[in-house]
């Protein structure tokens, strides 16, 4: 397998607000919610939940374009669920809900993307390790395509 290497940046501003460099990509501030922090940017584990549901989204595009179909505009909402592990602060879940913007009727192969295409999602099987994580997929007429519970 051959590896692939990224870097991103951070510097602390002050407290705890940090700049986040993602080098030709821009900067983007990031701080812990109050007390801790101001509040001034997505906080660390808001970052993460936005990293699994857009890779999952990403991939579910990825799946359907395989077969050459159009899945409409797609957006998610995914919530995350913090409790205390070894009296620590952890991430402990994720719900991720994707809507497709089309009608699943429209989408020929749409059983065997929904079967294949958590598979692709690097961020996702990564976090998976130690977070569980629920993906719920419907389609524009809101009915459910994809109902999977997740545990660790």
């Amino acid at each position: 397998m051959s590896e692939k290497q990224f870097s991103i940046s951070l510097r602390l501003v002050e407290n705890y607000l940090f700049n986040i460099d993602f080098g030709e990509f821009g900067n983007l501030l990031a701080d812990e919610p109050e007390p801790i922090g101001a509040g001034e940017g997505p906080n660390p584990a808001a970052m993460l939940a936005a990293s699994v549901a857009n890779c999952l989204c990403a991939s579910l595009l990825f799946a359907v374009r395989k077969y050459k179909e159009d899945p409409g505009e797609i957006n998610a909402k995914i919530t995350g669920t913090m409790g205390r592990i070894d009296g620590l602060l952890r991430i402990t879940h994720f719900s991720v809900d994707i809507n497709l913007g089309v009608a699943s009727d429209t989408l020929q192969n749409i059983d065997k993307v929904l079967t294949q295409f958590e598979n692709f999602c690097t961020v996702t099987q990564s976090v998976r390790r130690g977070i569980a994580v629920d993906v719920n997929v419907s389609d524009s007429e809101g009915k459910s395509l994809l109902s999977q519970r997740d545990s660790v």
